[in-house]
């Protein structure tokens, strides 16, 4: 048996060494790709201005997204308010917890579809929102819906929505910067000059960037949606630190796992953010291994595994 302290710490310590070779990682890769696509273009040393334009890009585009996220995630998935008479026990789960945890209360909104599930998104505490699907307000009792909202408090009190918009940035200059170096490739354009020409040293670069273009964009999301799935676990475990009582989030991640409804209103950029996969696509066997370096989410019975530790 683990209490709540051990296994927080545990996800916090592999969730910041997984954290800490991706940026080693985009470090590295980003320091490739503007080598090779400088020399590439005959320009010496290593094009750092695509660095920049290529961060700055970025930057803007995901500044945008995350600056609006919680408005466009409730647009994307048709949300409506909701309201304390029509969602009394909704609302009460979530003012509850909050003034447990002296946080300021996240508005709330509602799904009107009958898969069971839910997700936290919005920019900081004071701009945060909760969202839950009739499905889960229904099929579940209250502890088991405290149990879920306590896992999407703990999301809210982690910044873990700042955190993947970070993480999508850098995955986003990988990618971009990639294209740029195949494209490139692909239609020419390559300035030759004898003053330009990087030698051996330069060749090397060039190759070498290729093979990342190709390779690190891919490399780089398995370890994006790597950082997701603890993040995933470190919620559950916030979520048993804020509710004392792992059987309610054990018995609710039970009852979503059984219930095989996919819900519609989900789509490949929202599905991270909600507590269980939405599309429903378990996978089993060695296929299902190699399948799930590419989920969002840990497995649930690797969840519930966790979350029994602690009782």
């Amino acid at each position: 048996m683990k209490n709540i302290y051990e296994v927080k710490s545990q996800n916090i310590i592999k969730s910041y060494i997984i954290i800490g070779l991706f940026f080693i990682f985009s470090i590295i890769v980003i320091y490739i790709l503007t080598n090779a696509f400088g020399i590439y273009m005959g320009y010496q040393p290593g094009g750092l201005g695509y660095l920049g334009f290529a961060f700055i890009l970025s930057g803007i585009s995901t500044f945008i997204s995350y600056y609006f996220s919680d408005k466009i995630v409730l647009t994307i998935s048709r949300a409506k308010p909701a309201n304390k008479r029509e969602y009394f026990e909704f609302y009460t789960v979530v003012e509850n917890l909050c003034i447990s945890q002296g946080m300021p209360m996240p508005k709330l909104y509602v799904i009107n579809d009958s898969a069971p599930n839910a997700f936290a998104t919005g920019r900081n505490n004071k701009h945060s929102v909760i969202c839950a699907t009739t499905g889960i307000l229904q099929k579940l009792n209250r502890t088991e819906l405290e149990g879920v909202i306590g896992h999407e408090i703990s999301h809210i009190k982690n910044y873990d929505m700042l955190l993947m918009t970070v993480v999508s940035v850098m995955v986003g200059v990988i990618a971009l910067l990639g294209d740029w170096l195949i494209r490139a490739s692909w239609f020419g354009g390559r300035r030759r000059s004898s003053e330009n020409e990087g030698g051996q040293l330069g060749a090397i670069l060039v190759v070498l960037g290729l093979i990342f273009a190709i390779l690190a964009p891919i490399v780089a999301q398995l370890i994006q949606l790597a950082i997701s799935r603890r993040r995933e676990l470190m919620a559950d475990a916030g979520s048993v630190e804020i509710t004392r009582q792992p059987e309610g989030l054990i018995s609710a991640l039970q009852k979503l796992e059984s219930d095989k409804e996919p819900l519609e209103a989900a789509n490949k950029a929202t599905a991270h953010l909600y507590i269980v996969n939405p599309f429903k696509n378990n996978i089993k066997g060695a296929i299902g291994w190699f399948s799930g370096l590419f989920n969002t989410h840990p497995p649930i019975e690797e969840r519930i595994k966790l979350l029994k530790e602690m009782l």
